[in-house]
């Protein structure tokens, strides 16, 4: 039985991945656990109102608090008498908001640091991300912890992530503390409140057809039952005495379910385990590119007006179309994990915990009249274009915003460099134009 003055702590509780890790520390009873969230009080699902986790907060064994980390007070009384802080709280990552990522993953996370050094919490692991080492640009080939951080990450999430994980391992040993950080890739499981939800959205919408790059990009998936067993691994490791200890603190780890697979191949698995159609239309990541932007740019104007966090953003679009596989032999070796479910196991759970989003039990309500995009568009040249009523006129507009694109906007240029080439381009242009006969191949030209 847990000893009853050792106590761990869980930021972020009450997250995706933290409530696996939650009912594995329970399950495991070598601590009281201390699930610490935003929220003010704990709400049970209705699949944990009769679980581990509702007996546990019946007897003691487990307790809520709130915790917001950007407050120091509320740190320290969250983290008080504990031995242990698993620290995995962090914002909603497909949200690309800066102040809000570093207000928590960056001071937060050394609200947290100087509160275990003050209450002399002997051991902190970090939970991190193995986007911390991918700029967006470059694919990742059984990348391993000696790769350094990128000069500009893919987006804000990953940089104050990786700001964070050198915090913690910088805090290594002040104080007595022992710190580690793991770098989970692309989690899946029952629970997920994004990829899976996401992508059968996109699928009832029509929008899963087509593959992002040429769809054999290698990934690697991490089931969040190995994310949790990778945590009690790293405490493990840290608490254990002599070179163990040594070795196994002061470092980052890559985590993964070590069996690397076509990122479009994962995705259909998911998609046809639920009844939805496989991506099978190929279009190159730059061709998406430019309408991507404009989404972004969009958000960005409309967002604190209500407009929903857009899927298709600059960063997805690199995220899906590049390599990102990961070697995890120092974790093996230093930390003693080892994948307790495998990738085709993890699926089938994955899908199972699903099944009330399976294609054969949605409602397909029926659309009366126009649809509100053709209402609020009207009619006229611009609504033929962006309803694609005028597939020509569609096309011609795409192909001339990627042309800008990789003209003006890709190379970096400045306003007045952009603005002399559009006006060398426009020279030259009225030049040919003066100079072609009236008909050409049987088109008209006219000024």
């Amino acid at each position: 039985m847990a000893v009853e003055d050792r106590w761990c702590v869980v930021t972020g509780g009450r997250g995706f991945a933290a409530r696996h890790l939650v009912e594995m520390l329970i399950q495991d009873n070598t601590y009281f656990v201390r699930i610490a969230d935003l929220g003010a009080t704990i709400e049970l699902e209705p699949s944990e109102q009769l679980g581990t986790l509702s007996q546990a907060l019946s007897s003691g064994r487990a307790q809520y608090v709130s915790l917001d980390l950007r407050d120091k007070e509320h740190v320290l009384k969250a983290l008080e008498g504990c031995e242990v802080v698993f620290h995995m709280a962090a914002p909603n990552s497909s949200i690309n908001n800066y102040q809000l990522h570093h207000s928590v993953n960056v001071q937060g996370t050394q609200n947290v640091i100087d509160a275990c050094v003050q209450l002399r919490v002997k051991r902190l692991v970090y939970t991190s991300s193995s986007s911390v080492v991918f700029d967006g640009v470059h694919g990742i080939h059984n990348g391993k912890e000696s790769m350094p951080y990128p000069p500009k990450h893919n987006d804000h999430y990953s940089a104050t992530k990786a700001q964070g994980e050198a915090l913690v391992l910088k805090a290594n040993g002040t104080s007595g503390i022992l710190t580690c950080s793991l770098r989970p890739s692309s989690i899946f499981g029952p629970g997920d409140r994004l990829m899976v939800p996401s992508s059968v959205d996109a699928a009832k919408a029509g929008k899963t057809k087509f593959i992002i790059g040429d769809g054999n990009n290698m990934y690697d998936f991490t089931y969040v039952g190995n994310v949790a067993h990778s945590h009690l691994c790293a405490d493990r490791a840290l608490a254990s005495e002599g070179e163990v200890s040594k070795k196994a603190a002061g470092e980052a780890y890559f985590i993964t379910n070590m069996e690397p697979i076509k990122f479009w191949e994962f995705m259909s698995l998911i998609l046809e385990g639920l009844g939805y159609e496989r991506p099978r239309i190929k279009i190159p990541a730059f061709v998406l590119m430019p309408v991507a932007l404009l989404v972004e740019y969009t958000y960005k104007l409309l967002g604190p007006y209500g407009m929903k966090v857009p899927q298709l953003t600059p960063s997805r679009v690199r995220l899906l179309s590049c390599n990102r596989t990961f070697d995890c032999s120092k974790a093996k070796e230093r930390l003693g994990y080892e994948p307790i479910v495998t990738l085709k196991e993890g699926l089938r759970r994955t899908i199972d915990s699903f099944s009330h989003l399976r294609a054969e039990n949605q409602l397909k309500p029926k659309r009366e009249g126009p649809s509100k995009a053709s209402v609020y568009l009207g009619s006229g040249r611009v609504a033929d274009t962006l309803l694609w009523k005028d597939r020509k006129r569609t096309i011609t507009t795409l192909l001339v915003l990627i042309a800008i694109y990789l003209s003006f906007i890709e190379p970096g240029n400045t306003f007045i460099t952009a603005l002399s080439k559009l006006l060398l381009f426009v020279s030259i242009f009225l030049f040919i134009h003066g100079i072609l006969p009236a008909k050409v191949f049987v088109v008209q030209f006219q000024m």
